[in-house]
């Protein structure tokens, strides 16, 4: 059974969109209609406000704490077209601000910090812009995939850096390079997925089963399993679970079908739990037992997925 342990009282004078702890638990930031980003620290079931970023013209849909080997990070995204990358050194101020984008900026993903100091950004203007810091200069350089949801770019989410498409040839004398992986999700119904390849992003899978747009989309935590696992949620009030052995061939399962819309995802860190919060107010837990089905584990309406082995390979 989930208990409640402790409640903020944020101070946002209007609706809350995204709420994130940073990578030790300490901090708890938050973004909200009301145009702004707060960050409180969360300690012994108290929490204290240490800073109130203004910066933004429109509301603040998603927030995103880098690695903390990168130092004290935050990047926000907003209606206003812009992303923001806030920094606290002392006091917390802008370090960077992308104009990139030609309307809504919907989402926001810091990759795995194997791979350097590298930020996804997904548009309602279809495309997706990857900014890269130098670490030598410490200036960025975005690079953009464009058109890559038609009407709108709800999520992106990355691949974590170890995979069954291993970077390690056994065959092989040394290590090869990490491959980077990102999966989106738009308003064409579609969830992708994307490899760079030398200075571009290109497709190398796209996903079909849902039916109305894809609200989020999350890759789990990669825990020494022989495959891959993103999650996927929608308008069409469906969860589906892909995996796959290659990163490019999935197969879906769907873990649920909801009363109302699926607006947002997220794994537990080892990747084992499944998060989802939705239209009707409620979030759920679930997780995947020994016959390969997902089974709701919050103590509320324990339910399965709606789908045998034998059907999700039907699909």
């Amino acid at each position: 059974m989930v208990t409640l342990l402790n409640t903020v009282d944020t101070g946002h004078e209007d609706m809350i969109h995204d709420v994130q702890m940073d990578y030790y638990g300490l901090r708890l930031a938050t973004c909200s209609s009301d145009n702004s980003v707060k960050v409180f620290d969360v300690k012994n079931g108290t929490q204290t406000l240490t800073a109130d970023l203004k910066g933004h013209y429109g509301p603040v849909w998603q927030i995103a704490w880098s690695h903390p080997k990168f130092g004290n990070l935050l990047a926000s995204c907003s209606y206003d077209r812009k992303v923001i990358i806030w920094q606290q050194s002392g006091e917390w101020s802008k370090v960077y601000e992308y104009s990139g984008h030609d309307s809504s900026v919907n989402s926001v993903a810091w990759a795995p910090h194997e791979f350097g100091l590298i930020l996804a950004c997904g548009s309602a203007d279809g495309s997706v812009s990857i900014l890269y810091n130098s670490p030598e200069t410490g200036t960025w350089e975005a690079r953009k995939i464009p058109g890559a949801h038609t009407i709108g770019c709800n999520a992106v989410s990355w691949c974590p850096a170890a995979t069954p498409n291993p970077a390690f040839d056994s065959s092989a004398k040394e290590r090869q390079p990490l491959v980077k992986r990102l999966v989106t999700g738009g308003c064409d119904n579609l969830v992708k997925i994307w490899k760079e390849e030398g200075d571009r992003w290109v497709e190398v899978s796209k996903l079909e089963v849902h039916s109305d747009w894809v609200r989020d989309v999350a890759w789990a935590p990669s825990i020494g399993l022989p495959k891959s696992t993103i999650a996927s949620c929608s308008q069409d009030r469906r969860v589906v679970i892909w995996s796959s052995e290659d990163n490019v061939n999935w197969i879906p399962y769907t873990l649920h079908t909801f009363d109302d819309v699926v607006w947002s995802l997220s794994w537990s860190l080892t990747g084992n739990i499944l998060a989802v919060s939705g239209g009707d107010n409620n979030v759920s837990l679930w997780k995947e037992n020994n016959e390969g089905q997902w089974i709701r584990i919050d103590g509320k309406n324990k339910e399965q997925g709606q789908l045998t082995g034998n059907e999700q390979r039907e699909m």
